[in-house]
């Protein structure tokens, strides 16, 4: 029987949060996050055929991502626009604006990535965070479906109408969401669209989506997959492992630790499998064929490369796809360059399309 879904998402990463590099862990003053570094990165993945790009959110790396997404819309025509937004820094009523807002700039063409961490300046206990996590995602969904607000809980208390801005289709544009404790997993369950996965095994992706799916299903529901990843593409499998080589050729393994640590999810879930993959690699970093866990030793998140030839690449990305992987957010080191290998060698082997959630 045909596979009836629909061709995957290939979307590109925009380093917004001061991660791009050279040599990993040694900061380059021409690859900091600014305005026109982050804006050149998200040109070149609309220009090389990506589907959408991820503008990632931080605090106290790089820049801001929500004023970066209402930039770059209007110099965009095709690419659409993953907007990561952090639970609890923006009230819920101007959020759903400044959504709508960007979304009508833009045309249509904005996605959203709920990010469900400790806010700046203020701890919260993890399932705490994702109770709040979901009521600011009912309300902000009620909002952008334009539908009135009755909400009487734990963190938000109010009764609105929604705002006279509407986004381009009049409806809530697709929610992104990444998280691997069980309040993670039950708020993605209940309340997205597409549950994006770092980068694992294929098996252990498996097991995921085969978890995802019980988990909504038990909500009367059904999710779309994603897979975040690194990925150094070369004409020949050895020129691939040698620029995987060069990228940590600089690394001081102190500092690496230090660069980890910044991050305000350094001791979730996630990130504690990223640092299992690590330990259970082979002397040259691989836990699997084809897939490099060495990024991880200067980055928290997403801590593994796919690394190959062309051929080798896109046979990764199948046997993701083959266990239920609907969309990949790729990147690569410097991420200008990477993107250029990718969309030479990569993209024309692939079938990509829009993701339709």
């Amino acid at each position: 029987m045909a596979d009836a879904r629909p061709d995957p998402e290939i979307a590109w990463f925009s380093a917004l949060c001061d991660d791009d590099y050279e040599f990993l862990g040694v900061a380059d003053p021409e690859l900091r996050s600014t305005w026109e570094h982050c804006r050149d990165i998200v040109l070149t993945a609309e220009e090389q055929g990506f589907d959408n790009v991820l503008l990632p959110s931080g605090y106290a790396l790089g820049i801001d991502a929500t004023g970066f997404a209402a930039g770059i819309a209007p110099l965009t025509t095709r690419i659409n626009l993953l907007l990561a937004v952090r639970v609890g820094e923006m009230w819920p009523p101007q959020l759903a604006r400044q959504i709508a807002t960007i979304d009508q700039m833009a045309g249509g063409r904005l996605r959203v990535n709920i990010i469900s961490s400790d806010m700046p300046g203020q701890e919260l206990e993890s399932e705490a965070r994702y109770r709040r996590t979901r009521e600011h995602v009912q309300v902000l969904r009620s909002l952008l479906n334009g539908q009135p607000v009755d909400h009487h809980g734990e963190f938000l208390d109010l009764v609105l109408d929604p705002p006279r801005v509407r986004t381009t289709s009049g409806r809530c544009p697709p929610l992104y969401f990444g998280g691997f404790s069980e309040a993670a997993k039950e708020t993605a369950a209940a309340e997205v669209d597409v549950f994006l996965t770092w980068p694992d095994t294929v098996e252990g992706v498996a097991e995921t989506v085969a978890d995802m799916r019980e988990r909504a299903a038990g909500h009367g529901r059904t999710l779309r997959y994603g897979l975040r990843s690194h990925v150094i593409v070369r004409e020949t499998e050895p020129d691939a492992r040698a620029a995987a080589e060069r990228l940590v050729s600089r690394l001081d393994d102190t500092e690496g630790a230090a660069i980890r640590s910044r991050s305000l999810d350094a001791v979730s879930v996630g990130v504690g499998r990223q640092t299992e993959l690590r330990d259970r690699s082979d002397d040259d970093g691989f836990v699997e064929e084809g897939l490099w866990t060495g990024v991880g030793r200067a980055r928290s998140g997403a801590g593994a490369a796919i690394v190959g030839d062309p051929e080798q690449v896109v046979a990764k990305l199948a046997a993701y796809r083959e266990v239920g992987i609907d969309a990949f957010i790729l990147s690569g080191y410097p991420h200008i360059a990477e993107c250029r290998l990718v969309g030479e060698h990569v993209l024309p082997n692939v079938g990509h399309g829009l993701l339709q959630v």
